[in-house]
């Protein structure tokens, strides 16, 4: 088994248990506080239930009116007919919609995805991550492993020592996240998708195929810049930061007396050096995945947004917008996280951090300490090999 072979089964163990994460941050983070411009009257669930008696309301939540199919506004609207005798009882049913579709955290969006939608729902997009794992975690290490090591790397060759696994990694990413794009924009659409029942990777796949009828092929790159802000910065953080703990953490044990044996082979054994990988890669790994997590936020909702023109011969505008103004979906990246801020604060842009980071700690952690232990391996083996010769 080659030392790129062992992460990759690594991080297609870990997938499937933290897939839930995955589909409760796509939700979190593509849940926007979302201004009225409907002359229909918007209340939050709070103010429902102090709506008089005889106001008109539909009489099933499935017929009330939603901003931009977002659950932060219920819309009532002036000329609809009155439920009979019992208005109370669908202010209530609004209501309750109203909190079923939105949530609060993480543990909250894992419960009411499998209350509401089912348990299967969490486990939603697994195949298009399975199908993302293999080509850019082989690019990724490979990738980074050839620019760190490498002597006909120019990184090795003119960035030095300490900024070097900063660059490495950074480039590595930009290489995977080119690759992958497409399929992350799938997996992204796919898991904003609420609802139950079938026909969602159908309609999915339907959905992508007349964008790129309306837009071109190079609108399956879309969100490719917010990505880049995301992944790059992350990697870069990450692997400097997985470099700094393990020197760290190398220097405490060979202080320590009870811990340091005769030379340095000796102090890194297999398990130790394991641990090692292990605790630095989940260490820099949740604070490069914290502090990265406002451009994740802007990626999944510009990747989720539908524009008018991605699906052909639509009639009423998506974003209800006038022609010629652009949504802030459509801003550019400064404009848009700002336009997040402005309208939600600190907490919008990071929306989903906690789940997140609960993927990601465990998902770097895994993947770098079986990094390691493959290399270690391939270098034990080719020093047998040349022993034997």
């Amino acid at each position: 088994m080659s030392r790129e072979e062992l992460p990759i089964l690594g991080n297609l163990a870990l997938t499937a248990p933290v897939t839930p994460l995955d589909v409760v941050r796509v939700r979190l983070q593509s849940q926007s506080q979302v201004h009225n411009t409907s002359p229909f009257t918007s209340h939050t669930t709070q103010t429902l239930k102090n709506l008089p008696p005889n106001l008109g309301i539909t009489s099933c939540c499935r017929e009330v009116f939603w901003v931009g199919n977002d659950a932060q506004m219920c819309m009532l609207g002036p000329q609809a007919t009155a439920v009979g005798t019992h208005p109370h009882t669908a202010i209530d049913c609004a209501v309750e919609e109203s909190q079923r579709r939105t949530f609060t955290s993480t543990i909250d969006g894992l419960r009411k995805i499998a209350r509401n939608e089912g348990t299967l729902t969490l486990w939603r997009g697994l195949s298009p991550t399975l199908m993302m794992g293999i080509p850019a975690n082989v690019i990724y290490f490979a990738g980074y492993d050839w620019l760190r090591t490498d002597d006909r790397s120019p990184i090795k060759q003119r960035v030095s020592e300490g900024y070097a696994p900063l660059i490495a990694g950074s480039f590595a990413r930009v290489a995977a996240a080119a690759a992958t794009s497409p399929l992350e924009m799938f997996r992204t659409r796919l898991q904003a998708t609420p609802g139950t029942g079938a026909g969602h990777f159908k309609a999915t796949v339907q959905d992508l195929y007349h964008m790129t009828q309306a837009k071109g092929y190079s609108s399956l790159w879309r969100g490719f810049t917010l990505t880049m802000w995301r992944d790059v910065p992350f990697s870069g953080l990450y692997w400097w930061g997985y470099e700094e703990v393990r020197k760290a953490l190398i220097a405490a044990r060979q202080k320590a007396p009870h811990l340091a044996g005769s030379d340095l082979e000796a102090q890194e054994s297999s398990l130790q050096s394991f641990l090692d990988s292990f605790i630095s890669g989940g260490v820099s790994g949740s604070l490069a995945a914290l502090v990265t997590t406002p451009f994740d936020v802007g990626k999944t909702r510009q990747q989720v947004f539908r524009h008018l023109d991605d699906v052909p011969l639509t009639g009423t505008p998506r974003t209800g917008l006038p022609p010629g103004i652009l949504a802030p979906e459509q801003l550019s990246l400064p404009k848009f996280l700002m336009h997040i801020f402005r309208e939600e604060g600190t907490a919008g842009l990071f929306r989903g951090w906690t789940a997140r980071c609960l993927k990601v700690a465990p998902a770097c952690a895994i993947m770098i300490s079986t990094y390691e232990l493959g290399k270690r391996m391939a270098r034990e083996a080719n020093e047998r090999r040349h022993s034997d010769a």
